[in-house]
């Protein structure tokens, strides 16, 4: 009988052993020198993608082509307005499957830090917050706030119970190593006032007391308060300092380029400087810069921050916004992640010692009783050198880092490309053209946006209202409409002056285009003076308003408006006159007739698809497939 029972419970024990979960967890902190994952440190080397900004079907691809390229650290931000668009009405599906793509991560065996914020910044429309925020009674965002500090709070924590519950920590065996709380809130600080450090100190407080099991960090914040990690911004962070000796020096974004805005120049930033500005940040007690972008990507919708942001997200990224590896920038940034990985036992032992080398050329040196790794900088921007070092001889292209990962043979310069380059070329079809291509001819089909107030929910106020109040994003456009009756002919020169806070705008008079204007990304605000034709009796003025992306920077950004606030008036009466119609009663239509046809996915049967399309007629719905 005692055999059998220790048979049993021996066989339990087995059982227990065999089909018990695996937890691989980590214990992440840090040190003055790096991260520091179960007990050792790491040179790590992270990008971004994010994960809205492409599809599920791309995020395996992405992550591989990111691993391929020497990263072990996926960087995203969380978009707070993607998630709950509706205040309690959260969306975590498709582009948004925010669990599924932290799996992806781990699946491919690389590290992610979660940038909760939860402002992003990051291009996006409104800064990633939902616009439902603003009407909350008596908030002010980012500053010393109940209501805004309660909403952040329970925003952020259902974030963190979302990945606990899914153990996507590093401290429950997942791929989270660093999380964000706040995002570049150093630079607009100053406008806050009193209230900017107790908020900040209140957001660290906050963040820590969520008992992740990993540290936080905050971006562009100086006074960033311990145990919270401040990290550099910007195309060079080698000159950085944290705020702390016992912190190490992370750099949370590096940019591979820059924002591209509607009507904007596209922004390339050659890989040579970006290589060197990599080394460079390694060679003077880096270890851990993060790609900002590694994979741009698309805003999809209506995602764009603004005003004028563009679709493309491309960001000149090693990456390309269709999932393409941009070559020479991919591949010769692997070679640098290469060349640094074979220091990092040196990197991570110790901290450097600098030397001059001459005048604008710098030794690095990381020298333990085993390793000796250096990295020889020459950083005049015109002028090639010849350095001597350890009694050898040295060329140092201008602008360029040499990597020695045993202080004397070079393995990379920075300025010097091996890997082939590669160009995308892309071919522009005309309608013509595109309807001739190669198998079933696709065919446009159009329908026509009616011009003014067609929907049975406008309303009338007294008064030009400010736009985004008014439409709460549910729209980018806005219609304002105005009946007048002339008694007397009004004379030919009348001109119609409108001032908008922006983004764009179209004038009709009497159902026909009069004019229109627009903003750009420097200067949002529309004024404009249209000659327009009137007739005695009765007028009507349809002026449909656009927002390109709604403000995502800068302090009170949630404040700044937009749509036509006036004054409206109408200059050049017969009789010298002028009327300024800013106060009278305005007709108001929320979006446009098609949207609420969900076009251009409504079926088939509403479509015209007569052979000759109509031209100069404004407001048309086009499709081809």
């Amino acid at each position: 009988m005692a055999m059998r029972r220790t048979q049993f419970l021996l066989l339990l024990l087995w059982l227990l052993c065999v089909y018990a979960p695996t937890c691989f967890c980590a214990n992440v902190t840090y040190d003055h020198r790096a991260l520091v994952i179960d007990g050792k440190r790491r040179v790590l080397i992270s990008g971004s993608i994010h994960y809205p900004r492409s599809t599920p079907e791309m995020w395996p691809d992405l992550i591989q082509k990111a691993k391929d390229g020497g990263l072990d650290v996926i960087e995203t931000y969380v978009f707070w307005n993607l998630h709950e668009p509706v205040q309690g009405q959260y969306n975590f599906e498709g582009r948004g499957d925010l669990v599924k793509f932290v799996k992806a991560v781990a699946t491919a065996g690389l590290y992610l830090n979660l940038r909760i914020g939860p402002y992003a910044c990051a291009e996006w429309n409104y800064g990633g917050f939902p616009l439902w925020l603003h009407f909350i009674p008596g908030i002010q965002f980012r500053t010393d706030n109940e209501p805004f500090k309660a909403e952040m709070q329970r925003f952020t924590a259902k974030i963190v119970d979302m990945m606990k519950q899914e153990n996507l920590y590093a401290s429950q065996g997942g791929p989270i190593i660093l999380s964000q709380i706040e995002n570049e809130y150093g630079s607009v600080e100053g406008a806050y006032g009193p209230a900017a450090v107790p908020y900040i100190n209140w957001a660290a407080s906050m963040a820590t007391s969520l008992d992740t099991g990993v540290p936080w960090v905050m971006c562009q914040q100086e006074n960033a308060p311990d145990p919270i990690i401040n990290t550099c911004n910007g195309f060079y962070c080698d000159q950085f300092t944290p705020n702390s000796k016992a912190k190490p020096k992370f750099w949370a974004e590096g940019y591979n380029g820059w924002v591209l805005y509607f009507g904007g120049a596209i922004s390339y930033r050659p890989v040579e400087d970006l290589a060197f500005a990599v080394a460079r940040f390694f060679q003077l007690g880096g270890t851990l810069p993060n790609y900002y972008m590694y994979h741009g990507g698309t805003n999809f919708g209506r995602t764009s921050g603004g005003p004028f942001v563009a679709t493309s997200y491309d960001f000149d990224a090693a990456i390309d916004e269709y999932g393409i590896i941009r070559q020479p920038k991919w591949g010769h940034l692997k070679d640098v992640h290469k060349a640094i990985k074979l220091c990092e036992e040196a990197l991570i032992t110790t901290d450097p010692t600098i030397t001059s080398l001459g005048s604008n050329l710098e030794a690095a040196v990381y020298k333990t009783e085993a390793e000796c790794v250096a990295f020889l900088a020459n950083i005049d921007n015109t002028s090639d050198a010849t350095v001597n070092f350890n009694g050898n001889s040295y060329n140092l292209p201008a602008w360029s880092v040499s990597i020695l990962p045993d202080c004397k043979n070079v393995v990379l310069n920075t300025a010097k490309i091996n890997s082939a380059s590669m160009i995308s070329s892309f071919t522009t079809e005309s309608l013509k053209e595109v309807s001739s291509l190669e198998g079933p001819s696709p065919g446009w089909s159009w329908i026509s946006e009616p011009i003014g107030i067609s929907k049975a929910d406008s309303f009338s106020k007294f008064g030009l209202l400010e736009q985004i109040n008014t439409t709460a994003d549910r729209s980018d456009y806005l219609w304002y409409s105005l009946r007048i009756d002339l008694e007397d002919d009004p004379g030919a020169q009348t001109v119609l002056h409108i001032e908008s806070l922006g983004h764009a705008l179209h004038a009709f008079i009497n159902g026909k285009l009069a004019g229109s204007g627009k903003g750009n990304s420097d200067n949002s605000k529309v004024n404009v003076e249209i000659p327009i034709i009137l007739v005695a009796g009765k007028n009507t003025i349809d002026l449909l308003s656009l927002t390109v992306g709604l403000q995502h920077y800068g302090p009170f950004f949630d404040t700044w408006g937009a749509g036509i606030t006036g004054p409206v008036i109408l200059k050049g009466l017969k009789n010298g006159s002028t009327l300024d119609f800013s106060s009278k009663q305005w007709t108001y239509q929320i979006g446009l007739k098609g949207e609420d046809l969900d076009l251009p996915s409504v079926t088939s049967g509403q479509w015209n698809s007569q052979s000759t399309l109509p031209k100069k007629q404004p407001l048309t719905w086009y499709k081809v497939s």
